[in-house]
Formats: C-alpha cells, sequence, structure tokens
C-alpha cells in the first residue's frame, strides 16, 4: 500500500515461464506491475485491464517499493535463466537483475516496455558482437531486422541499476528519509560458484540512486555468509526486510527457518547465525555462518 497516495495498491504479477513470449502482449496481464485504487472497490478487479499499468516485460519483479521522500516506486527484478547469445551460452555472468523506476503513483500515465522477454540488461561485457554496449545496456538474444540491440536500446527502458547474474533480488526497503535502499539477495542456484546469499545497502540523493547506471559496484554488502560453499541449503538465504518504529532492520533467512533483527550502531558487533545449527549474536561473536560488515550494527537472533 501506498504511502504518499493513500489507497493505492501496487501489485507485481511476474511471467508464466523462464522466458515466457507472450507476455510481450500488455493484454496478457503477465510480467507486468500494476496500482489500483482500492479506496472504493465492490467488486474484484480484473488484473490485466484494471488500474495504472506501472510497467511491462518485468520478468520477476519480486520485490516492490515506495521511496517515502518522494513516492517514487521501485522494484527489484530477477531475470531470466539458461539464455544464450547468437547460439552462444552466456548465462553465467549474464543477463544481470535489475533496480527498475516506474514513476508516481499520483501520475496516470501507464509505463513502457521494461524489456522482457525480448530484452535484457547486460551485467558481463563478455558476449559475443558487444558493439558499444556497456553494462546496464539492454541487449538482445539473437539479431533480427525487427528484433536486435538498436530496438532495444530505443523501444524499452533500461534499469536505472543492474546487479550481477543470478543473485536473485527478493525485496526492496527504504529508509524513511529515503536516504537508503536495503535489498536481500536470495541468492544463486543456477550457477557452479554460489553468489548472492546477503543484504545491501544503495546509497539514494533525491529519489534516485547514487551510483551511474553501470556501474558494477553495487553491492555494498551490509550481511553476507562468510563462505557460501554450503549454499543454498544450508546456509543464510535472506527474502523478506521491515523496519519498525525504532529504526531496526528485521529480515528472514528461509533456508535456516531464521528472522533476525538488526539495530545499527556504527560499529560491527556480530555476526548472523545461518549454519541451520541455531545460536545467537552477541557483542562478542557469533555462529560464523554469516557475517556483517564495518559499520553496520548489532544482530540478535528471535527464532531458532
Amino acid at each position: 500500500m501506498s504511502q504518499s497516495q493513500p489507497g493505492m495498491l501496487v501489485v507485481s504479477r511476474g511471467s508464466g515461464d523462464n522466458l515466457d513470449f507472450s507476455a510481450a502482449s500488455t493484454s496478457s496481464g503477465r510480467a507486468q506491475i500494476r496500482a489500483f485504487d482500492v479506496t472504493n472497490i465492490t467488486e474484484p478487479l480484473d488484473y490485466s485491464t484494471s488500474g495504472v499499468r506501472l510497467g511491462y516485460g518485468l520478468r520477476n519483479s519480486v520485490g516492490v517499493a515506495e521511496d517515502p521522500s518522494t513516492g517514487g516506486i521501485y522494484s527489484v527484478e530477477n531475470s531470466a535463466d539458461e539464455v544464450e547469445r547468437n547460439g552462444v551460452d552466456i548465462h553465467v555472468n549474464n543477463p544481470g537483475e535489475e533496480l527498475n523506476f516506474h514513476g508516481y503513483l499520483n501520475d496516470t500515465t501507464e509505463r513502457g516496455n521494461y524489456g522482457y522477454p525480448n530484452c535484457f540488461a547486460l551485467w558481463n561485457t563478455s558476449i559475443p558482437d558487444l558493439g558499444d554496449l556497456k553494462v546496464g545496456d539492454q541487449f538482445a538474444l539473437n539479431q533480427s531486422t525487427n528484433l536486435n540491440d538498436q530496438y532495444c536500446e530505443t523501444q524499452t527502458t533500461a534499469p536505472r541499476l543492474t546487479f550481477q547474474a543470478h543473485t536473485a533480488p527478493l525485496d526492496i526497503l527504504f529508509q524513511p528519509n529515503g536516504s537508503e535502499a536495503y535489498v536481500s539477495f536470495h541468492g544463486s542456484w543456477n550457477r557452479d560458484s554460489p553468489i548472492g546469499y546477503s543484504i545491501t545497502s544503495l546509497p539514494f540523493a533525491g529519489g534516485n540512486p547514487t551510483l551511474p547506471s553501470d556501474s558494477t559496484n553495487t553491492s555494498n554488502i551490509i550481511i553476507q555468509n562468510p563462505d557460501n560453499k554450503v549454499c543454498p541449503d544450508s546456509c543464510f538465504r535472506p527474502v523478506g526486510l521491515a523496519l519498525d518504529g525504532k529504526g531496526r532492520l528485521w529480515f528472514s533467512s528461509d533456508s535456516t527457518g531464521e528472522v533476525w533483527v538488526m539495530e545499527r550502531t556504527g560499529v560491527s558487533t556480530g555476526t548472523v547465525g545461518g549454519s541451520g545449527t541455531g545460536g545467537s549474536a552477541t557483542s562478542a561473536g557469533a555462529p560464523a555462518a554469516s557475517e556483517t560488515k564495518a559499520g553496520a550494527g548489532r544482530l540478535l537472533q528471535l527464532n531458532e
């Protein structure tokens, strides 16, 4: 629910498959984010035709948040797996996950195409026929007369930031003053060397991320596993995020069945237990399955 526009509910709907080509049509209702005024509804709304479309071509935007300082809507996108470009397997490092901007809820202008299932965000530039592409640019998997890199550049909306492929962002949460956003990266399943499994902080100013759109240094990690070799089954794997009235960050780990709360103190005083064996974080340390970075805060485990 929006805080800047009371009564407005923002709903994300994912695709029907890894590459769901029917989602390219707005009438499918899939791979979209829409906003609905639910103040005085008397009957169910049709997702595909009702409300205001905040974007389509969004494969799996699991995390959606409103910037409290501006009312701007952002999402974090989980991109496709097992992709090839011009017949060459590039899935290990491409396409990147995305941070997308969707405008404001007091603007009734519908947003356009964010690319999927035809265009994707470039993370690693070691791909066939790179040309002038840089990190964050939209690219096509194959080149044809009607669908190619030029089409992706001119006809789709590129992400504000691009994250490493397969890190799987599942939630985004802003500080009340809009100065930073937290993102939970659930971690990879489709990669020999596991990546992700962390919570990061993204700096914002004036409603925009301060990092350039072609940055590859987007991960100011505040909580992570010191060793991802046991991931994904036996490590800290964050999902949901929440802030309470005291400014403490609450987060869950689904693979270990844990809920944690972090209080910012300006110093690193603990680690996160994520080994599946339980334990509590204290100022003297804790189970060494996950760790906080310098300046993160004090941690408390709420369940085992």
